[in-house]
């Protein structure tokens, strides 16, 4: 390649080779001439060159212009020198290449040792795990066979441990003191009793024969002594100022256990332990109910009798004389007053006899009855979750209870027939209500069924009572009832107080039974009050006397009060009426003839022609006479109605009215004389609007 390099460059006047010229490259190509030419085909010969054009490496050598043949040439004198030089090279390292082969031929010797060394191996581990697998069956088999032992050991010692005896079980059970440790062993027992009675092959087995009379023994000793040991602390029971509660939840609770194993193991002594318990309990809380009952009796406050009604006649006894007393005295029969608070403290302790008694504290009847029905609660809610607890019988507490349930019913109905306070009888009806609702929310159910019972025994009482106060009404003597005096009449002041009161109690409620019941009481009362009424020889004295009923009524319905409701919006409806019909009397007493002209004359028409006009004459002596004596007048009615009236306030109301009326009656006037030919002579005599509205005023401002 450096020769052609060298000989291009020795000829710088030569044609530059830029057009390819493959004859160059190749040289001269001498074909020799044979015989058999004909079969040669030099067909895609120059597609081959074509080829060889685009190979990189032929390219390469032909753009350096260098011909193939020289090229050709250096390549196998490169290859001859590699060839030599690899020559020498072998020869040189012919000494390592021998021992290399040695070497080699060694290690073909070891390897061939251990392949038989190997192969021994092999054999051998062959045997070995067939030993192994041999191995691992008996391995299994033995280990099934530990596991099945290991089984059978486990159920053996249960079982021994499930049946035998130990002594110090026997020296707990037959000589130790009931305690927490007896009851553990005691268990312990339990269990061992159950076992030899549930498992029947422990029933067939012959261990059992030598222990189950051992069991027997300990079980029927063990029943003993704890029944001996329940009787002990049911008698402590029976103690005159014992807690039962907290003997109930400190003690016996603590030995609950000893009644399961009863209940479980022997049935009879169980129904005895359980019947003395019963015995027990009734007796001693009927005797508590009953000391506390006859305690309660000395603090009770009589409020009604039979003939305390509100149609009867006060002079006949001394008792209602408490009718006249101020409204706001909360004794009255009739009034709710603070009675109300019985059940404000519906949930509040239980009365303690002798501190009351102490105090000389007397209480209406249905105080002691929330009290009684307290305690009743209270008592029978702990008895009823003791039982519970104790027995796991809920109907233990019924057995227990009817004592007790009998001395209140005795008490009860010894009362009840007596008891005339209706008032008093509605605030049993709701404190028995309010129980109720707490016993529910306590999910106690054991007094559903007796206060029920307590409930439905006073509604006809209370019905009866209320029906005796209808009739005091209806029935009543109106001639002995009646007496010559305006003002608010005791059987009307009865009335109202005792309307409040059952309002009062009737608004959480909504009866609409009571409700009824008192619209007929109010007819009742109505129709006693016009016959009263009637009794005064004067019409105005008769309206005097029903305003004040109904103001006096209104105002004590008021107290109790926006729940007055249609009773109250009645009486003010009679009492506007009554206040018109009023005004007209107490004006025409005063202005007659001026009330007869301007109802009858004051609207014609003077101008107009009729057979008799209005004239001067007719008009001038009511004007003159107005004059003269209006400001006396109005004095004089301010006088009779501050006279009239109880209510001071209600007697304003109503003079105002009436000089209100009045002005609109002498407006009506002046406006007639206006229009009278030759009126305006009188203008005089007139009094102007304006004094009169001053008046007016005058006497508004002292209210």
């Amino acid at each position: 390649m450096a020769d052609v390099a060298a000989n291009n460059a020795s000829h710088p006047n030569e044609t530059p080779k830029n057009v390819f010229d493959f004859g160059t490259f190749v040289g001269d190509l001498i074909v020799e001439e044979d015989t058999s030419s004909d079969d040669i085909s030099l067909e895609g010969l120059q597609l081959e060159l074509e080829e060889c054009k685009n190979d990189d490496v032929v390219a390469n050598i032909l753009s350096k212009g260098i011909k193939l043949r020289e090229y050709t040439k250096g390549v196998e004198n490169n290859l001859r020198q590699v060839e030599l030089d690899s020559i020498q090279d072998y020869i040189k390292e012919s000494d390592n290449l021998v021992s290399l082969h040695d070497q080699i031929r060694d290690c073909d010797s070891i390897l061939s040792q251990m392949e038989t060394l190997l192969s021994g191996f092999q054999a051998e581990i062959g045997s070995i795990s067939s030993d192994i697998k041999i191995l691992q069956e008996k391995s299994m088999d033995m280990g099934l066979k530990l596991k099945n032992r290991k089984v059978a050991e486990s159920k053996l010692a249960k079982f021994v441990e499930d049946i035998i005896v130990p002594p110090r079980m026997v020296d707990i059970i037959v000589d130790g003191e009931v305690n927490d440790e007896y009851m553990r062993t005691l268990d312990i027992l339990s269990k061992k009793l159950k076992f030899v009675e549930v498992d029947p092959m422990v029933k067939a087995s012959k261990a059992l024969k030598d222990v189950q009379p051992e069991l027997e023994k300990l079980m029927q000793k063990a029943v003993s002594k704890v029944f001996d040991f329940i009787v002990q602390k049911l008698q402590a029971l029976r103690k005159p100022k014992t807690n039962i509660q907290i003997l109930q939840q400190n003690v016996l609770l603590k030995y609950k256990y000893v009644i399961s194993f009863l209940k479980e193991h022997s049935k009879e002594v169980y129904s005895e332990v359980r019947a003395a318990y019963i015995d027990t309990m009734n007796k001693v809380l009927s005797a508590h109910f009953r000391a506390y009952i006859q305690a309660l009796e000395k603090l009770q406050l009589d409020i009604a009798t039979s003939n305390d009604l509100i149609g009867v006649e006060t002079r006949s006894t001394s008792l209602f004389s408490r009718g006249r007393e101020p409204l706001k005295n909360r004794s009255a029969v009739f009034a709710l007053g603070e009675r109300l608070n019985v059940l404000k403290e519906i949930d509040q302790p239980a009365l303690i006899p002798h501190i009351a008694e102490a105090s000389s504290l007397k209480y209406p009847y249905e105080v002691l009855f929330r009290s009684l029905h307290k305690l009743l609660m209270d008592t029978a809610t702990s008895e009823y979750l003791f039982c519970d607890e104790f027995f796991g019988e809920e109907s233990i507490f019924y057995d227990i209870f009817a004592g007790p349930f009998a001395v209140i019913d005795e008490h009860f109905n010894s009362i009840l027939p007596n008891c005339y306070d209706a008032i008093g009888l509605m605030l049993m009806i709701r404190i028995i209500h309010q129980h109720q609702l707490i016993m529910s929310r306590r999910r106690i159910p054991c007094l559903d069924s007796y206060l029920d019972k307590v409930n439905i025994s006073l509604w006809p009482r209370f019905k009866m009572v209320f029906d005796m106060h209808l009739s005091s009404l209806r029935n009543a003597n109106v001639k002995l009832l009646w007496e010559d005096d305006i003002h608010p009449h005791y059987v009307m002041r009865r009335y109202a107080e005792f309307t409040a009161s059952l309002i009062h109690l009737n608004v959480e409620y909504g009866d609409g039974q009571l409700e009824l019941n008192m619209e007929r009481l109010r007819m009742a009362v109505d129709d006693l009050l016009m016959k009263l009424a009637k009794l005064f020889s004067k019409p105005k004295l008769q309206i005097v006397f029903l305003i004040n009923n109904y103001d006096m009524t209104i105002a004590v319905l008021k107290e109790a009060g926006p729940e007055g409701g249609k009773f109250q919006l009645h009486f003010e409806e009679l009492l506007k009426s009554n206040t018109g019909l009023f005004v007209e009397e107490l004006l025409v007493e005063h202005f007659s003839d001026l009330i007869k002209f301007v109802k009858t004359r004051a609207s014609e028409d003077p101008n107009a022609s009729s057979e008799r006009p209005i004239t001067i004459a007719e008009v001038e002596p009511l004007v003159k006479d107005f004059a003269s004596r209006w400001k006396a007048a109005i004095e004089l009615m301010h006088k009779d109605v501050i006279t009239s009236f109880s209510n001071f306030l209600c007697g304003m109301e109503i003079l105002r009215a009436a000089l209100t009326q009045l002005l609109l009656y002498y407006t009506r006037l002046s406006d007639c004389i206006k229009r009278i030919n030759g009126g305006t002579a009188l203008n005089k005599d007139l009094v102007s609007i304006s004094s009169i509205m001053y008046e007016i005023r005058k006497y508004s401002r002292t209210f």
